[in-house]
């Protein structure tokens, strides 16, 4: 166990440099060490899970996809007019040497270098039971996957990572979107041959042969690979004995509720604080209210219906400051006390997948079915399944705006829906700060001196 801590700690101190700067610590504990047996190469596979709490972009905190492109969205607003960094996403003024960004960028590449190195070490063990190994390296891949899609739907063309070979890493070029994609497919189509369908300790913190299928289901809507998006989507959706639509919208984010697919833990923070960022971001402390960075926008807010549940239980007030928060999270201050984890890939998306898929290949009363659910629960009005006047362009309009409401500050998706959907130019131009060229996000500046084969994004 010991060679577990001190490499868990190597990577822990590796991760706070850029990926292309760092020599090779002298200390570090080789990949046939640290996989000697069952027993370590559980441990170290879960400790890439519990780096995924703390690492900025995975976190839900402050420095995390999910509050940086909600500011780019406009769906989060910031509340310090001192803050800088916070005010350069959200007025599409985003500099190289943004340190917000920086930290957006470096901590995927941080959990990818932990997913090269924990595959690495499968591979070369001969200890580890063939089952077992087969099952893990199916778990790194997923979370590897998971990290390649956030950094080329941010940033576009990216290095391609695949190895822990520090020479290599500092010189790579930018690799195009359809290599990255093509990686991607790679790792989920074997992560999907390697996984079990049961998850690992009965909890949905581990990924499982559905928690690929719904990353899949999710990257064939960016391909617009509708008939895959459609099948992927339908596993989930038909294993009603593991997955379902949670009733109550607070229930929806607790551990392990039936609407999870895949959860990040604040265990992960190896403290005994217990709630997750994102009710420690987006709740107002009930004393120092100043604590709080953002709250929701009024544009965000003033667009949604007050009948709706998800208004009603997912949006809070905060009286003190006149500001909206969103309250998705009840846990703001918890020690030993855990009721929620992370949401990070749930059923309700897989839902309005499926109505995408369905309505991109001209199926329209499957969309509508599939669009319902969602209403339905949030106690809204359901569209008619016999309005011969519906179009196609009008129920993907519709499946949009059910995506904004639903997924609100959850993993960027706003900011994401409308790059891929081509609405964003659209959405920005009364935006006086609005270029094209804003929609991806600068390669942090250090990494562009320090590897000259890297190529800055355009406009920046």
């Amino acid at each position: 166990m010991k060679y577990i801590i001190i490499s868990l700690l190597c990577l822990s101190l590796w991760a706070c440099e850029d990926f292309v700067e760092i020599d090779p610590p002298n200390t570090i504990v080789t990949s046939e060490v640290v996989f000697d047996s069952d027993e370590t190469a559980l441990s170290a596979v879960k400790g890439i899970y519990n780096q995924l709490y703390p690492r900025a972009f995975s976190s839900g905190g402050e420095n995390s996809v999910t509050v940086l492109a909600g500011l780019s969205a406009h769906t989060l607003t910031n509340l310090r007019v001192t803050n800088l960094d916070y005010i350069e996403f959200k007025d599409h003024a985003l500099m190289p040497d943004n340190i917000r960004n920086t930290a957006l960028w470096s901590s995927a590449y941080n959990i990818i270098y932990m997913c090269n190195s924990a595959l690495e070490g499968i591979r070369n063990s001969s200890a580890i039971n063939e089952e077992l190994a087969q099952h893990l390296e199916g778990e790194v891949r997923f979370i590897r996957a998971f990290s390649f899609f956030y950094l080329v739907n941010l940033y576009g063309e990216v290095p391609l990572t695949l190895t822990t070979n520090y020479q290599l890493n500092a010189s790579l070029e930018n690799s195009s979107t359809e290599a990255v994609y093509e990686q991607i497919l790679l790792d989920l189509e074997l992560a999907l041959a390697q996984l079990p369908m049961s998850y690992r300790e009965n909890d949905r913190i581990y990924a499982n042969y559905y928690t690929a299928s719904a990353l899949m289901a999710r990257v064939y809507v960016y391909l617009e690979n509708w008939q895959e998006a459609d099948f992927y989507s339908t596993q989930l959706i038909n294993n009603s004995d593991s997955y379902a639509l949670e009733e109550d919208l607070d229930d929806v984010f607790l551990a392990n509720s039936d609407e999870a697919i895949w959860q990040i833990t604040p265990r992960g923070s190896g403290s005994s604080m217990t709630y997750t960022n994102e009710g420690g971001t987006f709740l107002f402390h009930p004393v120092l209210s100043s604590l709080t960075r953002v709250s929701l926008s009024n544009e965000f807010v003033s667009n949604l219906d007050t009948n709706d549940l998800r208004y009603q239980h997912w949006v809070g007030y905060h009286s003190g400051t006149e500001n909206y928060y969103a309250h998705k999270y009840k846990d703001r201050s918890s020690i030993d006390n855990l009721t929620e984890y992370s949401m990070v890939l749930r059923l309700a998306e897989q839902y309005l997948i499926r109505a995408e898929a369905r309505a991109r290949q001209n199926d329209l009363q499957g969309a509508i079915a599939d669009l319902n659910m969602i209403k339905n629960r949030a106690g809204i009005d359901l569209l008619s399944t016999s309005d011969p006047a519906i179009t196609q362009q009008t129920l993907l309009e519709e499946i949009l705006e059910e995506r904004k409401v639903e997924l609100f500050t959850e993993w960027g998706h706003r900011w994401l829906d409308l790059k891929r959907t081509g609405n964003i130019d659209d959405f920005f131009e009364g935006d006086s700060n609005w270029e094209a060229n804003d929609m991806l996000y600068p390669i942090p500046e250090n990494d562009l001196i320090t590897n000259p084969n890297l190529l800055q994004n355009p406009g920046y």
